[in-house]
């Protein structure tokens, strides 16, 4: 899952050391606290639906703690092999390490307490189901999309957009100790997501790309192509989330959500779509307007799923 950066803090230009809160505040920064938030809303969620009701407090938390630590630890991981490539976006060039408020070797071992500390806590305070479930999303986003697939293919974003469909695996087993059909229904809904989300930012980076060699779609293909590929992918995206109706017996909040919401997605998809055929200009593409629906889609759907059950 992607956001737009927030940037860190500038350092007072009196002084050549960073203080304190200016180091704190790049450690923070490190871990993507807005990806991180995105990752909680589809755990937390799918544990309420997954209890058919609400689900232990202490669980709720030890979810959320473990969580945070994973997608934490992996984001660090990306942000120290990144580093290169983030001098020169003008997206990610104020992060920390660009700025070398904080060294690579400090980022790393930040990085790996954080990956210890959640397979610890997920594991003890979980079960280590779904503590292994989340090691393996944090070694996937690091070693297959990080450093296998993002400078190599424009496929990377698909197959790497994998490690974020982890949390509905991770959300379900934390309640059940085990994998049904509904969290592999809702991993997929993540996983068709993901595509139009990233390429709706990518459009609107694509210099930023093009200038660091990494393939994304909109880099190697035109607006008008990577419309259409957004439009194929909500449709399949809307008609995966619509599955979740018969076979997890849901009741009627989730599929009105699933179908008013999937057909705003849509028309927001073709509409996009239909802006690219005839220009390359970004400003009449308007791609940020997707990327910006596509978190409230993903944040209304999986609420109405966590509702769904305490109404009936």
């Amino acid at each position: 899952m992607t956001h737009v950066e927030q940037p860190v803090p500038d350092l007072d230009q009196r002084s050549d050391r960073a203080s304190m809160r200016d180091v704190i505040s790049a450690y923070v920064s490190l871990t993507k606290p807005r990806v991180i938030e995105l990752l909680l809303l589809t755990t937390v969620p799918v544990m309420f639906f997954a209890a058919q009701g609400v689900p232990g407090v202490g669980l709720v938390a030890a979810t959320v703690v473990g969580g945070i630590f994973s997608a934490g630890s992996a984001s660090v991981f990306n942000c120290v092999y990144d580093r290169d490539i983030d001098e020169q976006m003008r997206r990610t060039r104020r992060r920390a390490l660009p700025r070398h408020v904080v060294t690579p070797r400090a980022a790393l071992i930040f990085g790996s307490v954080l990956a210890v500390l959640s397979v610890l806590v997920l594991g003890f305070f979980v079960n280590w189901l779904s503590a292994g479930l989340s090691l393996a999303a944090n070694a996937f986003y690091v070693f297959v999309y990080t450093m296998l697939l993002k400078r190599r293919t424009t496929q990377n974003i698909v197959w790497g957009g994998i490690a974020g469909c982890f949390p509905t695996l991770i959300g379900w087993t934390a309640v059940t100790n085990s994998v049904n059909w509904e969290p592999l229904i809702l991993f997929m809904v993540v996983f068709f997501w993901t595509p139009p989300h990233t390429w709706a930012l990518a459009l609107r980076y694509r210099e930023d790309y093009a200038q660091v060699d990494v393939p994304m779609l909109p880099v190697v293909k035109s607006a008008r192509h990577v419309g259409g590929q957004i439009v194929a992918y909500s449709w399949v995206m809307v008609a995966t989330s619509l599955l979740m109706w018969p076979i997890a017996s849901t009741g009627w909040l989730y599929p009105v959500a699933a179908i008013g919401l999937g057909a705003v997605f849509l028309v927001q998809a073709h509409q996009l779509h239909a802006r690219a055929k005839g220009t390359e200009d970004l400003t009449k593409i308007r791609p940020m307007q997707l990327f910006h629906s596509s978190n409230l889609y993903l944040s209304l759907l999986f609420v109405a799923l966590a509702v769904d059950p305490l109404l009936r």
